[in-house]
């Protein structure tokens, strides 16, 4: 160690003990001095204040060899300083401006870990959801034998649940408006079961191992069914039959299914409509 650091150390030590240390290092002009006081409280977890010195001289020692380290304890900083935005936003820079830093890896982690943490109630947006899914995947394409790697995982399995549970909300929600709000002609077309329908299936496709999966073909068969019987008298036999259609493949993907009694249900009384509605026909012969 030469003597100017010596002297800059001893200088850190005593700022830090002083009652007024952050005061003086942010009145110092000496960006070393500065630079050594922030990652000191850094390493006392006393993370404002890092931000606070580091925010003041990270932009001037890009291109340094100090610059690589600053940015990337400057995100740190917001990180656990719990500013979560900011967090994601200076340790993307890190790794887009330092590819091949020493922190690169721990620094996209912790990137997508700032995103996972603001994700936002399932009832909300969840835009945050996605894009904290897409970091994390890019990260362990990056990094497939990453010490981070189950913790990725295990994240992006929870987000996921998260925007099934919203996505199954959102066809019942549908289910349960049915015909209101104008939403389906005086006739019955029912767009509302549609948008059920529709909604659950999308669902089934983009995550075909959730845990709702059945729970999402029973909303089907349901929405089947009450589309088919409020349906015009031209459009019913169709939709009766589409109902017990959708019956078969949902008693034959869940035999024992805990909703398999409603099933069976909803099957009973679409067959009686089709059969009264032939018996009708036949009549009208």
């Amino acid at each position: 160690m030469n003597g100017r650091n010596f002297i800059l150390l001893l200088s850190v030590a005593w700022v830090l003990t002083s009652c007024s240390g952050i005061n003086k290092a942010i009145k110092s002009t000496d960006l070393d001095f500065k630079y050594e006081m922030a990652k000191q409280y850094f390493t006392q977890g006393k993370y404002n204040n890092a931000c606070l010195l580091l925010g003041e001289v990270v932009n001037a020692m890009k291109g340094t060899e100090r610059g690589d380290e600053a940015m990337f304890l400057y995100g740190m900083s917001k990180y656990y300083g719990s500013d979560l935005e900011e967090a994601n936003e200076y340790l993307t820079k890190y790794y887009r401006s330092y590819p091949t830093g020493a922190h690169v890896e721990e620094a996209r982690f912790y990137a997508g870990k700032a995103l996972y943490e603001s994700t936002p109630n399932v009832d909300l947006d969840q835009t945050d959801t996605y894009l904290a899914i897409t970091e994390f995947q890019n990260f362990l394409e990056a990094f497939p034998q990453s010490k981070y790697t189950e913790q990725c995982r295990s994240m992006i399995f929870e987000m996921q649940d998260k925007l099934v549970l919203k996505e199954y909300n959102n066809a019942k929600l549908y289910y349960t408006l049915g015909s209101y709000f104008g939403n389906c002609t005086m006739e019955g077309s029912g767009s509302n079961y549609e948008a059920c329908i529709q909604t659950a299936q999308n669902a089934i496709k983009d995550y075909p191992y959730s845990s709702l999966k059945e729970d999402f073909a029973i909303l089907i068969l349901r929405a089947r069914y009450e589309l088919a019987r409020q349906s015009v008298p031209l459009k019913q036999m169709a939709r009766y039959e589409s109902t017990i259609d959708e019956y078969y493949g949902f008693v034959n993907e869940y035999p024992n299914s805990k909703y398999k009694a409603e099933a069976e249900k909803i099957f009973n009384k679409s067959k009686a409509a089709t059969k009264s509605n032939n018996n009708n026909e036949l009549q009208k012969d």
